[in-house]
This record gives structure tokens, sequence and C-alpha cells, in this order.
């Protein structure tokens, strides 16, 4: 009985050092992970690089949106990299985005993607004239196959209320908005789409107003996609003469237009109309 007792007692400090040592060990493997949970949440959140996208957008659109095709096809390497880019982000590195973040990254998407599709058929006279732009032709986007239709329609409008997305998509036509020279960041996007929206509705591709006859024209992406602006500009009572589509569009339409036309689109009274859309390609001259 004596001999057990002090064998126990010998063995009892090397039962606790073994047990600390387990301890320590697992402490230190969970730090491990945390630390590398840690990094790979860091690195995924880090921002996209848009430095090649920028480069091509300096260099080869101008202060009215138009675009040299012509060049940018000869030199086309930077917009190939930058679009593989856009396929190698990993659905994971998406996701780790805010909503901001992730609707500046589709936008430039889609518009670097509308690049390509037209240098790949330069010289065009119009984007419609590509079979299949918009519903066939797959790119890869963040680790998916899509199509600018599913960018547009099936993420941006669908996951976002974000009715500006549409004074910042570029489907190369003279009557859309002007391609911006300038990326979109998650940090700058509101005033970028809000400062698109001033330029766009500041030209008569966007909105006129025909005083003689009491008519207002917008743009036919305001026909096309009025809907998207009766979430947030659609909850006030109907401005006179107009249906609740309507008064959204207006309202978000005078929030950038100068004091004048706001004084008469506050007014009521007016017909709203929808300009013909000019499908020529946006190409510089």
């Amino acid at each position: 009985m004596k001999y057990q007792l002090n064998k126990l007692l010998f063995l009892f400090p090397i039962i606790l050092i073994l047990t600390s040592c387990a301890g320590f060990y697992n402490s230190t493997n969970v730090g491990e992970e945390v630390q590398q949970t840690q990094e790979v949440t860091r690195i995924s959140a880090e921002p996209f690089n848009y430095q090649n996208y920028t480069s091509i957008l300096k260099e080869y659109v101008n202060d009215q949106g138009l675009v040299d095709y012509k060049r940018l096809k000869e030199n086309r390497q930077q917009l190939d990299e930058f679009n593989a880019a856009i396929g190698a982000v990993t659905p994971n590195t998406y996701n780790s985005w805010r909503d901001s973040e992730k609707i500046a990254f589709l936008i430039n998407a889609y518009n670097s993607l509308t690049l390509e599709s037209i240098i790949d058929n330069y010289p065009t006279k119009s984007i419609r004239r590509i079979p299949g732009v918009w519903k066939i032709r797959k790119f890869d986007v963040a680790g998916e196959k899509m199509t600018l239709d599913y960018i547009e329609h099936q993420i941006l409008r669908k996951e976002f209320n974000e009715p500006g997305i549409h004074v910042g998509l570029v489907c190369a036509a003279i009557s859309c908005p002007p391609l911006r020279r300038e990326v979109y960041t998650g940090e700058l996007l509101e005033k970028q789409l809000d400062d698109q929206a001033r330029q766009f509705l500041g030209g008569s591709q966007g909105f006129k107003i025909d005083s003689q006859n009491n008519t207002v024209y917008l743009s036919s992406i305001f026909k096309w996609f009025g809907e998207d602006f009766e979430k947030t500009y659609g909850q006030t009572e109907n401005i006179k003469g107009l249906n609740k589509r309507e008064t959204s569009i207006i309202n978000y339409a005078r929030q950038y237009v100068d004091y004048d036309a706001q004084q008469f689109l506050e007014k009521g009274g007016y017909q709203v109309k929808y300009s013909n859309y000019d499908w020529s390609l946006n190409v510089q001259s």
C-alpha cells in the first residue's frame, strides 16, 4: 500500500506537467487558428484592384464619355487582364464586401465586359448588331459564368435597391449615360451616381422640357426600368396629372436638374413622354 502511494505521488507531478503541456499546446493552436482566420478575413475584404481599368478609362474615353474603340482594340492587353481579374475574384471575397463595393464592382464589370464585346466585333455601328451580346455571350465574374443581362437584371436590380445603377451602366450607345472616366468605388459610389445623374439629365438624351407643348421628355431608360424607382421615390402623393411610376421617376430626376426645371416639374399638369433611343455606337469621331 505504501509502495502504491509513493508511486502515485511520483506520477502526480508528471501528469500535471503533461496536462499543462497539452493545455498550452491546445491554447497555442487556438491562437494560431484565430490569427489565421483573421488574416483570411483581412485579405478577403481588401478592395478590388482597378488600376488597369483606371488606365483604360483615362486613355480611351474622352470627356463626353465616348470611346476610341479602334485604339483600344489595337492595345487590348490591359482590358483582357482586367476582365480576367474580374473572373478570378472568389465568391468568398465578393461576399466579404459591403453592398456599395459589390454594386461598384458589378457596374465596372458590366461596362468593362461591354467594351470587350465591342472590340471583339469592331468595327460595328451598333452593339445591337452583335448576336447574343446581352443574353447569350457569357463571361467569368466572381467565379461564375454570367451574361450582361444576368449582371444587370438578376443581381444588380434584384439584390440591391439602387435605381442609380441605370445612370452608371453603359450599353455602348449614344443614348446611354456617358461612360465615366473613373472607376466606381464603394466609398464614392453615392457621389459618383449622383454626378452621373446630373450629367445624364443635364443633356437632351436624358431629359428635356417642351414648355410649349407642356411635355417632359425623359430617356427611354426610365420607361424600361421605371419600376425600380418606385420603392424609394414613389412614397409621396402623385404629382398632378401623373401616375405613381411617373411621379417616382420625376421625383428622382428633379434632384439633378436646374432650378427652373425643378419648378416646372413640381407644379405638375404636364405629360411625360420618352425619347427615341439612339443605338448608334458611342464611338469617338
